[in-house]
């Protein structure tokens, strides 16, 4: 294992916080004025879609591949709750609700 000093750590921590500002800055302070062309919009639109699955598999599956019921259960009531009234955030808060209320009955 190598080990680092707090000052190695300190340094890490700050080149990547400027890395991840001149990414964001890159995009935002550079082209935020002006409008963006219409197939960048486009392809914009599908962002949240790609983020959101790739937030959630892991919880799901996990590294150790295993499958819990309760996420699985709760996982595909929040899909169809999504489908059914094609509102992500009720969908959310609906399979959030689901998870942490049938976690705390079924313990």
């Amino acid at each position: 294992m190598i080990e680092a000093s707090t000052t190695q750590v300190w340094i890490i921590i700050l080149a990547m916080a400027a890395g991840t500002f001149l990414i964001r800055f890159a995009f935002l302070g550079f082209v935020g004025d002006r409008p963006l062309p219409g197939w960048a919009l486009r392809l914009l639109r599908y962002t949240p879609v790609a983020v959101l699955p790739a937030v959630v598999a892991p919880m799901l599956l996990g590294a150790k591949a295993e499958t819990d019921p309760l996420r699985l259960f709760c996982a595909a009531v929040t899909i169809i709750i999504g489908v059914w009234t094609r509102n992500v955030l009720w969908a959310i808060l609906t399979g959030l609700g689901l998870f942490f209320g049938l976690g705390a009955v079924l313990g």
